[in-house]
């Protein structure tokens, strides 16, 4: 297991200080996502892994800085690792730990080996990608954050990505429409 040194991101003061969340681009991410970082204009962008072709992240750095981990089929990438522990310092001083890997869930149940990594790092919030479904949960005490997929569709699934915001209310998580910009959520 490969793990990078902890990141802060220090997320400016104001309502559109977001950081976006993306995972399994498969080297072809949705054509229309330039357009909604554009749009958007994160502070940063964390993908969580199946990146393909690196030239992605080149693509998306474009928008913000990215830290990446690698995914299953970034087994042969050198230079990323396998998981990282990012603090998002929000602009009320308040940090909230990330543990950003790859694959972190069977079904919607957190792996015994990521929640010791999280339990390990102190992180409150284990980011995932892997499944392309995306998703919000909560398991053995760690809030769960599954972006979806910006890449190549895969069953009926939606093409979605993710956003973490600080608001008075605390943390928000979101999942949005690459084709549309608008928010999404599961169908009931």
């Amino acid at each position: 297991m490969i793990a990078a040194a902890p990141v802060t991101i220090t997320l400016p003061a104001g309502p559109g200080a977001r950081i976006v969340v993306v995972a399994d681009t498969h080297s072809r991410p949705h054509p229309a996502m330039a357009e909604r970082l554009t749009e958007l204009r994160p502070t940063a962008i964390l993908h969580a892994g199946d990146i393909g072709d690196l030239a992605v992240l080149d693509q998306l750095a474009v928008h913000a800085p990215v830290y990446a981990v690698r995914g299953n089929i970034d087994a042969n990438t050198p230079g990323l690792p396998d998981e990282r522990v990012i603090d998002i310092r929000g602009p009320d001083g308040g940090t909230l730990r990330i543990l950003l890997v790859h694959i972190a869930v069977y079904g919607p149940k957190l792996r015994a080996e990521v929640a010791r990594s999280a339990k390990a790092a102190g992180a409150a919030l284990v980011v995932c990608g892997h499944s392309h479904v995306p998703f919000i949960g909560v398991d053995r005490g760690f809030t769960l954050f599954n972006p979806g997929s910006i890449g190549p569709r895969r069953f009926a699934l939606p093409i979605v990505f993710g956003t973490l915001a600080f608001t008075p209310e605390g943390v928000r998580l979101a999942h949005v429409s690459c084709d549309t910009g608008a928010p999404w959520e599961p169908p009931d």
